[in-house]
């Protein structure tokens, strides 16, 4: 069993400002832990991790493959959470390229259809579309949760163009709850061929996690 990565480095004022890892952190750690084989079978050469906090995803990540194949990406629209990433990384000997930007806007050209690993625990709580297009207005912690209408305004944006970054056999994990629908996200995704199932699903107190795999379908 991998250890969660060493976050020792920051601090309860850091987390004031930046997402601390919580039940759906773990759980998609757990999900990826179970998925090791396979993802390292693949032997992806770029990760990219959407929203990415504290870095704790990214740096198990690199724990999990190694460091010295694949380039680690981040994104995350918090430009306290891009500095938290890097040390992360740095603490946990993942060297992470973290950038300051909202979801994969400034990538999509430069990686298209060339991400092997592409991670994702949105905002998926559901708020008024005003608190979520505000909380992405500010750049701060609100934009780690707020999700819009059945949380998943972020969300959707995101899966619209994820055909265009996932490579020829790539993975896609994301992180969801029960009123996101999760039956509908796949319907959605289904019909941009890519084909899931969920990998890995829990309670935690009111909320009811899934971690969600998807992958090109291939075939005609």
């Amino acid at each position: 069993m991998l250890p969660t990565p060493d976050l020792s480095h920051l601090t309860k004022e850091d987390f004031i400002r930046v997402y601390e890892p919580a039940e759906d952190t773990f759980i998609l750690l757990d999900g990826l832990e179970n998925d090791a084989v396979e993802l390292q079978n693949l032997d992806p050469k770029i990760c990219l991790e959407i929203g990415s906090g504290s870095g704790c995803v990214s740096a198990f990540v690199g724990k999990l493959l190694g460091s010295s194949r694949c380039l680690y990406l981040t994104t995350d629209i918090n430009p306290y959470a891009s500095k938290c990433t890097v040390s992360t990384g740095k603490q946990n000997a993942v060297p992470i390229e973290s950038i300051t930007a909202s979801l994969d806007s400034p990538l999509a050209l430069r990686l298209r259809r060339n991400v092997d690993l592409l991670i994702f625990n949105p905002p998926y709580v559901p708020t008024s579309s005003e608190e979520a297009d505000a909380a992405q207005e500010s750049r701060g912690i609100g934009g780690s949760w707020a999700g819009g209408t059945d949380g998943m305004e972020i969300t959707g944006l995101f899966l619209n163009n994820l055909p265009n970054l996932l490579s020829t056999n790539g993975r896609f994990y994301l992180v969801g709850v029960a009123v996101n629908n999760i039956s509908a996200i796949h319907q959605n995704l289904r019909g941009l061929r890519l084909d899931g199932k969920v990998i890995l699903h829990r309670r935690a107190g009111r909320e009811h996690l899934y971690v969600m795999k998807f992958m090109r379908i291939l075939t005609p």
